[in-house]
């Protein structure tokens, strides 16, 4: 059983091969952090679909660490990891692993609260110091045991494993997405907000600038007002690119407002 499962080459092969998965997967979701507010729906999926994969990696590392101390031949010939990485770094990367994922899923079942959302984020600077170390170390190891070698059994044992869990990251994300969607629906509309109000003072503050520095008051004709600005109450305005108003509104037309269309409007 040994030499088909590979042994303990193959236990070190297995957590390279998903660590390699993980770093890709990691990638796609340091990008999502640049963009957040755009790509906050693929941060939650590429977050749920981490699990599994991450869930492979700590068992391979923690059947390793379980034969080593149950003194095992082949594994204690393997020998220890550095003291550092061992009593150190390992238990806090491992402990701010389940936290920033602890709390990812507890912001998609019970939304986007203030206690988790900061305990989201200071998860994810304690486990962002302690993964750079432990990559910085073991990133010189990674092209050895990426590399194919017939002589270690279990090859595809450990490929069929590393799909399985990604797999199931996929069905976990997709099943779980739609419990965010409320949380990401007022994420974006606060956001839109945001930029639709940066919009309306874009315009604003240079025609009101326009119109108050000249020499002279700005003499407009007034036209007669549209049905639907009568309907409306609104008065009517003068000759200008759009005969009437405009109306400015987020993508989700939560907030709007009604700016009159004058001549040097752009």
């Amino acid at each position: 059983m040994r030499r088909r499962l590979g042994g303990v080459e193959g236990n070190e092969r297995l957590t390279a091969a998903t660590a390699v998965l993980l770093i890709a997967l990691l990638a796609v979701e340091g990008i999502t952090l640049l963009f957040l507010g755009r790509l906050l729906s693929v941060h939650v999926f590429v977050g749920m679909l981490l699990i599994p994969p991450v869930l492979l990696k700590l068992g391979a590392t923690g059947y390793r660490f379980m034969r080593y101390y149950r003194r095992r031949r082949e594994y204690t010939a393997k020998g220890p990891p550095q003291p550092i990485m061992r009593f150190l770094v390992a238990p806090v990367l491992v402990l701010s692993t389940i936290g920033v994922l602890g709390t990812g899923v507890l912001m998609i079942a019970f939304g986007r609260r203030g206690m988790i959302v900061g305990l989201h984020k200071a998860s994810f600077v304690v486990w962002a110091f302690a993964f750079g170390i432990h990559f910085l170390v073991y990133l010189r190891r990674l092209p050895r045991l990426v590399r194919p070698d017939r002589r270690t059994g279990g090859a595809a044992l450990r490929a069929g494993a590393i799909g399985a869990s990604l797999v199931a990251g996929i069905a976990l994300a997709s099943v779980t997405f739609p419990l965010a969607r409320p949380w990401l629906h007022h994420f974006r509309r606060d956001h839109g907000e945001g930029r639709a109000a940066a919009a309306i003072r874009s315009v604003a503050v240079p025609v009101a600038t326009r119109t108050t520095v000249q020499s002279h008051p700005l003499r407009v004709r007034r036209a007669p007002g549209s049905p639907a600005s009568r309907a409306l109450g609104l008065p009517p305005v003068g000759p200008g690119p759009v005969p009437g108003y405009v109306l400015i509104a987020d993508r989700n037309a939560s907030t709007s407002i009604s700016v009159p269309a004058t001549r040097g409007t752009t």
